[in-house]
């Protein structure tokens, strides 16, 4: 049976790559040695097709076929996301309905560029949720660097009130950690109903988000391990300890978050980890330089150091990664 997200879900439901062979076609092997891979770091969710995924670059057939294969093989175990948002709502209500029908969780959308005020952006939620349904939950990427679309957090408010579907919000504004506190202490207001929150920008922020009150993370490190650690350790108060094992790992999750080659970099670490065959990403994208290789082998090198020389590494063993 599915697991739908709702309003009280929480923990890390990890941005999935989109793993191709050396050619280019979407890779069925390496997905499920993916998916594995994310089941066995102990992730709550699998989001996938999102911008990271490089859902933009896949075929309406690509995308259904990836969306089948992914939820078979998660097999019920934890709820699957898929990333829908188009241009056309068209094309997202058919990528929906298949979605849904082969047992996902819920969908994310994001409102459609050009939406330059908020009452446009409530009409556009308006006309999605007529067409996708009231059994279908939605999560709502807020994602202003890509987008270019604004919204306040009383249009956040407006739409989980008039919209029982939307039940996620996927936190990517920035700056936006008085945004994201605003939010949760509007939940505490009686009559306002709660909204599962959860952060992007590649787990920059994660340990202030998590303390501002975030009920987890959506985002794709390639160390899921991590991610999964320090929301575990947040929510059993244990502060200091999960953000110590993030600090281990700043370094990396700064360097994959740069703009126009952190896909590459992400794939590029899955490869090496063997979760992968290739690193392969569609075009457009950036190959990584030699310089570029020398740098992340030298940055993986010294965080598997510092994990062992600190004790970090059997916090993550004890804590059953």
């Amino acid at each position: 049976m599915s697991k739908m997200i709702d309003r009280n879900s929480g923990g890390v439901f990890i941005i999935a790559i989109t793993p191709f062979n050396d050619v280019g076609a979407v890779d069925k092997l390496s997905t499920d040695r993916l998916v594995d891979y994310y089941l066995d770091s102990g992730v709550s969710g699998i989001t996938i097709l999102g911008m990271m995924g490089e859902a933009n670059k896949l075929s309406l057939d690509e995308s259904n076929l990836f969306v089948s294969q992914v939820i078979k093989r998660v097999n019920g175990k934890i709820p699957v996301v898929v990333g829908v948002s188009s241009p056309g709502i068209n094309t997202l209500q058919a990528l929906t309905r298949h979605s849904m029908d082969s047992g996902a969780g819920g969908v994310m959308v994001a409102p459609a560029s050009g939406l330059n005020t908020e009452q446009k952006i409530l009409s556009y939620f308006d006309m999605v949720c007529s067409h996708l349904g009231p059994d279908v939950p939605i999560c709502y990427q807020d994602f202003p660097q890509t987008t270019n679309v604004h919204i306040s957090v009383p249009t956040i408010v407006k739409l989980a009130t008039d919209f029982s579907q939307i039940v996620m919000f996927k936190h990517e504004d920035w700056p936006g950690l008085n945004k994201l506190t605003a939010l949760r202490q509007s939940s505490e207001v009686k009559g306002i109903p709660r909204l599962s929150i959860l952060v992007g920008n590649a787990a920059l922020f994660l340990p202030q988000e998590l303390q501002r009150g975030a009920d987890g993370a959506m985002t794709g490190f390639a160390y899921p391990e991590m991610l999964v650690a320090v929301e575990g350790l947040h929510r059993e108060g244990k502060i200091d300890e999960a953000e110590n094992i993030f600090d281990a790992f700043l370094p990396l999750i700064r360097y994959e978050q740069q703009i126009g080659i952190g896909m590459s970099l992400r794939k590029e670490i899955l490869y090496r980890k063997k979760v992968i065959d290739s690193p392969f990403v569609r075009m457009p994208r950036t190959v990584l330089s030699g310089i570029d290789q020398t740098e992340l082998s030298r940055l993986m090198s010294r965080l598997e150091s510092r994990l062992v020389q600190t004790g970090l590494d059997i916090i993550l063993e004890n804590y059953g990664i």
